[in-house]
């Protein structure tokens, strides 16, 4: 059984993980690898409805979606998780969870301006207008990776650049299933983000 593989984009709203997460996983599919995407967004709505933005829901909210993730891993399988998990704690939580050989992290580092600038659910307005509270960037701190596994910008980067350095972290730890030479420079554009409060 091949090795399973968690990589765990963190990011504020609006940074572009939800593009890239949906791009890497048409890119494993397409070889032939299944992948189980777990959006914060849905994971929210579908799973955790009961969970709101405290501090302690958030962390709560991570360690269960890293308790599924490392259970897809256990497995052999591949699970991408694309959420915000602003806190450091948390995500080192969810790191111990999977296990350190198999839990990728992704910092999707693009500035708070930006991502209020595409603004594209509304968010940052709302909360900037005291109609959203707890919002990430606005009223409630992102910790920044102190040593992700992969750095990548949505600023002036196609998506295919970025699937490329992600790639070629899964490649140097024999995690890729093969796909890294796939990638391609099919996309010029920048991504532009689309994820929300996850």
């Amino acid at each position: 059984m091949e090795p399973g593989v968690c990589i765990w984009l963190t990011g504020l709203s609006g940074s572009g993980k939800t593009t890239t997460a949906v791009r890497l996983r048409d890119l494993f599919e397409g070889a032939g690898s299944p992948v189980t995407l777990l959006d914060g967004d849905i994971v929210r709505e579908q799973l955790f409805p009961e969970l709101g933005f405290t501090r302690v829901d958030r962390d709560q909210n991570v360690l269960r979606v890293a308790w599924v993730a490392a259970e897809i891993v256990r497995h052999g399988g591949i699970v991408i998780c694309s959420l915000i998990s602003p806190y450091g704690a948390s995500r080192a939580d969810a790191r111990s969870l999977v296990g350190e050989r198999h839990f990728v992290e992704v910092f999707v580092d693009t500035p708070v301006e930006i991502c209020e600038a595409r603004d594209v659910k509304g968010l940052y307005g709302r909360a900037r207008r005291g109609e959203v509270g707890a919002m990430t960037g606005v009223e409630d701190p992102y910790e920044p990776p102190s040593n992700p596994d992969v750095t990548i910008t949505t600023v002036g980067r196609s998506v295919e650049q970025n699937l490329q350095a992600i790639m070629r972290v899964l490649d140097e730890r024999g995690l890729s299933r093969g796909v890294g030479e796939s990638v391609g420079p099919r996309d010029p554009g920048a991504v532009e983000g689309d994820d929300r409060v996850g």
